[in-house]
Parts: structure tokens; sequence; C-alpha cells
């Protein structure tokens, strides 16, 4: 059974994962009167190389003859996937602000509005959408279906479907609520390096340099985020990725100034 508290806190989740990226983007709209093209154009570019891109490279690396071995060792396994992000979704920050916003003007508004909606639609898909999804497991677990849901799964899903359900019930209220911490602390990064490319993209010259910066930092979260998780506590690894993310906050502040 899934306990009512985790129930509520899934559906509380659910709530600020979709509310907050749209709520953020229509108030910011308004407020510094930018475009939603920008917005939406950072949303899209998420979507194509974090989701659609990205996992090809994984499922060519990791199904390929050395992936076991880069699963198998952490350290390894955090260099492989941090750099992969990093690279990925800066290089396509890159190109949609140097090709598809070079009619912006060069404000650090227009970066902040692109990092709404890089950000915006991750906390939206990877948190809001998959709390939804939890909600109905978890009606399904509490109704008496877990075995009707394995048994209409395929064959070599199924238990892949009963580690799901089996995670889910063990679960706390709390896990997800620093879930959604932790989806917080991402859409401040994406904001924070997204006006490090957009400075990159607009300057150029000495400015260039943020361009690979920002990649270097990406990497460095998402590769320490990887490590912690084997050696800390979940309420430690948040401090920690918090910590970094504020920290790339303030470089764009700076930035920002400027």
């Amino acid at each position: 059974m899934v306990p009512v508290s985790t129930t509520i806190t899934l559906a509380l989740c659910a709530v600020i994962g979709i509310a907050v990226p749209i709520l953020l983007s229509w108030w910011f709209v308004k407020k510094y009167q930018v475009r939603w093209t920008t917005i939406l154009i950072g949303a899209g570019v998420f979507i194509v190389f974090a989701l659609l891109l990205e996992p090809i490279l994984h499922q060519i690396v990791l199904k390929g003859p050395h992936g076991q071995a880069i699963i198998g060792n952490i350290w390894y396994y955090a260099l492989y996937g941090g750099l992969a992000a990093g690279v990925f979704e800066e290089t396509g920050r890159f190109l949609a602000m140097k090709f598809l916003l070079k009619q912006e003007p060069f404000q650090a508004r227009t970066g902040v509005a692109y990092g709404i909606g890089h950000g915006g639609i991750e906390m939206l898909i990877i948190f809001g959408i998959t709390m939804v999804s939890n909600i109905a497991l978890a009606a399904m677990i509490n109704n008496g279906q877990a075995d009707t849901l394995i048994a209409s799964a395929p064959a070599e899903a199924q238990a892949q479907v009963q580690a799901q359900l089996a995670q889910l019930q063990s679960s706390t209220a709390g896990s997800f609520l620093i879930g959604l911490w932790e989806r917080a602390s991402a859409l401040i990064l994406q904001i924070g390096l997204s006006v490090m490319v957009w400075t990159a993209v607009r300057k150029g010259g000495k400015w260039l340099w943020l361009f690979p910066a920002a990649i270097l930092l990406h990497f460095l979260v998402d590769g320490c985020a990887v490590i912690l998780a084997k050696s800390a506590s979940m309420v430690t690894v948040e401090i920690i990725i918090s910590a970094m993310a504020v920290a790339v906050g303030a470089i764009a502040c700076a930035l920002a100034r400027k």
C-alpha cells in the first residue's frame, strides 16, 4: 500500500512541478515584456537535445562494448554522464541562441527567459508529469491492481514495472519533497547557464570562454550528483547541488549587471 501522506505529497509535487514553469513563464513575459517564443525555443531545445539526441548517444555507448565497464564504475559513469549532459545541452543552448535568437535584443532578460523555458520544461516533464504518473500507479496499488498492471506489461518489461511499483511503495513523502527541491535547484542552474551562454554568444571575443565554462559547470554538477548519491544522504547531496546551482546563479547575476 502507498500511504495517504505519500499520495497527498505526490499530488502537491505534481501541482507545483507543472504550475511553477507555467506561472513563472507567464509572470516573466508580463513583467519584462520578453517574447513567448524565447521561452518556447528554450523548451524545444531541451526536448530535442536532452530527450531525443542525448539518449541516442547513450544507446550507442552504454549498449556498446565498453558500456558495462562505464555503468559498473561510478567514476566512469559520472564522467560520461556529466560530460554528455553538458555537451548536448550547452551546445543546443549555444546554437539556439546564435541562430534562433539572433534578432533578440542583447539583454540579460533574454537569457533568463530562455533558461526559464529550458529548465521549466525539464521540471514539468521530468518531475511534474512523473508525479502524475506516480499518483495513477499509487491508486492502482491501493486498489489491488498491481498484479494486473504487471501482467499487462510486455514480458521483457515486467521486472522493470515490478521494481517501479516496489520503489513507489517504499518511498516516503519526504523523498518526493527532496525531489522537488532538486528540481528547484536545477531550474536555477539552467537559468544561470543560459545567461552565461547568452553572454558568450552575443558578446563573443574574449567572452566566448563562457560557453566551455558552462559545459564544465554542467558537467561538474551532474557528475557530483552521481558520485555523491552513492556515498551521502539525499539531503546532503541536495545541499551541495543547491550550493553549486546558487553559485552559477550568482555568476549569471554578475554578468547581468555588466
